[in-house]
């Protein structure tokens, strides 16, 4: 039996990772892997191949082919891979654990590979064959690599949250690049911009393109009126708001159209600069005559806005909420709440505003950056006092006073969903102009600051949403005269690091994603609810010691409360499929009329003529009120200002809501129509494939027909006959 014994050569290649750091982890754990290989999973569905652990088991394997080995690796490896005998000889634990826990026999002659682990305590462990070994090593090697390889963080531009993010990222044991890194890292956490760093190409960037021009006070405004337009009582969260310097002329004549109505009503308005912040250039009037703003500066862009004059006080003292938003995608829609926030508090005793307390700062504006220089600010180590503290703490004693505190937490939740559905129209075409489909870049997510007042019924009011919320944890505080050092702040850290941190953990590039259903072109579909605990769900062994996560997912988790407000957003879907170059944000008028005809929109009542019509007034007027009228064609915002327009014209006996979605639903099917006509064309015409010429042949010598001339002879002759062999009735039909 010995001379049919087959030589066997035993294979070992190191695992390869994906990448560079991950082959060079991978690397180093195998050379650290302990002598006794752990406990090998079973797998019940492989074939009957089994190895046993000690040189007292037998291994039966079978094999009908005689292959020399041709191994070109080292004399020990030759030497041990010649000692494996095969029908009804041994493998030992000693051949295979000098070489590793997990190997594979490559059975030459057979195409088979053999994969399997040895457990150290002498148990039969189960072979199973791969279907591709260097897939499986590459996988394995990948595993091994992401459980041993930390997150990367590139920090090089983190500006003032880099405190928060530092302590955030030590808790999670992951690894930080102070100064970037010339490899990509797996996060990139910027300060102001998207565009802080334009070289990323992969990993994850905690800024959204367009966010900062989305979120100044003007676009958010018309994005905003835009819903309320559509749904005015779903929207009644926002303060009636007036566009500056442009309807200047619109808000004089209403302020005295009420004045007149109503002689004893004086309202109060603030007014706020477009690109302002931190209250810088912010002021309250109470007549049109009080506006600062030179009309038709751009630089001086303002939004005027109701201000609430019956605001809820504690302490005798007006305050608002800071709450932090997580976006952490657009498509599809998941929005994150903090379950901590912070509450900013006014240094001095609230008063009804008056023409002699307008200028008192410090009781209006609850801004941090304005009261800290107040006399009457109060830095404080507790959560519950001082000048800043949590939100929790705020709800507490609101509970302790019978305040329905799950009315108003469920109040917040959906101003939160509705002003991010307000929003993400305008972010999803910045999104598709600085990250294409099919190019290479980066994925995105984004803390939000929402700045929210409480009336005093208990009714939350937006008052504007900022891109990039302070997370500094420490404050300035003079140490000596004239001698200013930035010492910590608990109420901070405890509120932004566990944001920072939780933000992280949720980014996770190693981390399974929960499936939610994505938008179609025409529109969101309703997908199903997601369980809160599904951010926890898959939680690695190393965050066993830190805490729950501090964010609530509330959509999609309250999808079908919410989604019949994504009309603006299907809009968004149409004016970006017929946008047609990539990184355009502007309609031209040629793909406007193409969007005309492809939806069929024009009819006897609305020529093609009156078409560029509309395109001319509406694009001319939007370009000088925006100051941008250095970039031609039509903005998102005028083309959802058109499709009203469109809307009114073809169901005028409907209300506004019910005029756009029935204009939506028609558009969507003309597309889908298109669309399917487009793809039964191309499938007709990949079946008409051009068939090979056949060969004629001529007379009894079988003559190939190499010539146009006898090319021509035969075809007259089969037509000739085919003629004779069709009826009479039927050849006289034919030829009439």
């Amino acid at each position: 039996m010995s001379d049919r014994y087959v030589r066997v050569k035993i294979q070992i290649e190191d695992m390869k990772s994906l990448g560079e750091d991950a082959g060079r982890e991978a690397a180093d754990a195998e050379e650290q892997a302990p002598e006794g290989p752990p406990a090998a999973s079973v797998f019940p569905d492989a074939p009957g191949v089994t190895v046993a652990a000690g040189d007292a088991s037998r291994v039966p394997l079978t094999c009908k082919q005689r292959v020399k080995s041709r191994s070109t690796a080292g004399k020990d490896v030759r030497k041990h891979a010649s000692d494996v005998p095969l029908h009804g000889s041994v493998v030992t634990a000693r051949h295979l654990n000098r070489l590793g826990h997990e190997r594979a026999l490559h059975v030459r002659g057979t195409g088979k590979i053999l994969r399997g682990q040895l457990e150290a305590n002498g148990n039969y462990v189960n072979i199973h064959p791969s279907k591709n070994n260097q897939e499986t090593r590459r996988e394995d090697g990948f595993k091994l690599a992401r459980k041993n390889r930390p997150v990367t963080v590139d920090m090089s531009k983190a500006k003032t949250s880099l405190e928060a993010l530092k302590l955030s990222i030590k808790q999670l044991k992951w690894k930080e690049f102070p100064l970037g890194r010339r490899a990509p890292c797996d996060i990139y956490w910027h300060g102001v911009s998207f565009h802080d760093n334009e070289k990323i190409v992969s990993g994850q960037v905690n800024k959204f393109p367009g966010m900062i021009e989305m979120l100044r006070k003007i676009n958010l405004s018309r994005a905003v009126r835009t819903m309320q337009e559509l749904f005015p009582e779903e929207y009644d969260f926002y303060p009636r708001s007036w566009i500056l310097p442009e309807e200047c002329q619109q808000f004089s004549t209403q302020i005295r159209m009420v004045k007149e109505n109503e002689p004893t009503l004086n309202p109060t308005f603030i007014v706020k600069p477009d690109s302002g912040s931190q209250g810088d250039g912010i002021y309250l009037i109470r007549d049109p005559s009080d506006l600062k703003l030179m009309a038709g500066s751009p630089a001086k862009q303002a939004v005027v806005q109701e201000y609430i004059q019956k605001p809820l006080l504690i302490d005798k003292l007006k305050f608002d909420i800071r709450l932090y938003v997580l976006l952490k995608s657009l498509e599809p829609l998941e929005i994150y709440i903090a379950k901590e926030g912070l509450t900013r508090f006014c240094t001095e005793p609230y008063q009804e505003p008056s023409q002699k307390n307008l200028s008192h700062v410090f009781m209006h504006l609850t801004n941090y950056s304005l009261n800290v220089h107040s006399g009457n600010f109060v830095h404080s180590d507790s959560q519950s006092t001082g000048s800043k503290r949590t939100l929790s703490s705020v709800l507490y004693r609101l509970a302790a006073k019978g305040v329905d505190i799950k009315k108003v937490w469920s109040d917040i939740i959906a101003l939160v969903i509705k002003t991010a559905i307000a929003m993400v129209p305008e972010l999803r075409v910045h999104y598709q102009a600085d990250i294409p489909p099919g190019k290479p870049g980066p994925t995105c997510f984004q803390i939000l600051g929402f700045d929210i007042l409480l009336m005093k019924n208990l009714k939350p009011v937006l008052l504007e949403v900022n891109s990039n919320p302070s997370m500094r944890i420490e404050h300035e505080q003079e140490v000596a005269t004239g001698v200013f050092e930035y010492v910590p702040s608990p109420v901070d850290e405890e509120v932004k690091v566990g944001v920072i941190r939780d933000t992280l953990r949720l980014m996770d590039p190693g981390r399974r994603k929960p499936s939610v259903s994505h938008l179609r072109a025409g529109g969101p579909e309703h997908s199903e609810e997601v369980p809160m605990e599904a951010e926890t769900r898959d939680r690695s062994p190393e965050d066993g010691a830190l805490p729950s996560l501090c964010l609530k997912q509330v959509y999609p988790k309250y999808t079908k409360q919410f989604n019949y407000l994504r009309l603006v957003e299907r809009i968004a879907a149409l004016f970006i499929r017929f946008l047609g170059v990539k990184g355009n944000m502007r309609l031209g008028p040629t793909a406007f009329r193409t969007f005309i005809r492809t939806c069929k929109l024009s009819n006897s009542n609305f020529s093609m003529a009156s078409v560029d019509i509309l395109y001319i007034d509406i694009t001319r007027r939007w370009s000088g009120t925006t100051g941008e009228s250095k970039e031609a064609g039509m903005g998102l915002q005028a083309f959802v200002e058109a499709f009203f327009h469109l809307a009114g014209r073809r169901f005028k006996s409907l209300p506004l809501r019910e005029q756009v979605a029935s204009l939506l639903e028609l558009c969507e099917a003309q597309l889908e129509s298109q669309t399917a006509v487009e793809e039964r064309r191309s499938v007709s015409c990949s079946r008409a494939m051009p068939r090979p010429a056949k060969t004629h042949a001529l007379g009894p010598g079988n003559r190939q027909l190499g010539s146009p001339a006898p090319l021509r002879r035969a075809s007259s002759q089969e037509y000739r006959l085919h003629q004779r062999l069709i009826p009479r009735t039927l050849r006289a039909n034919v030829e009439n």
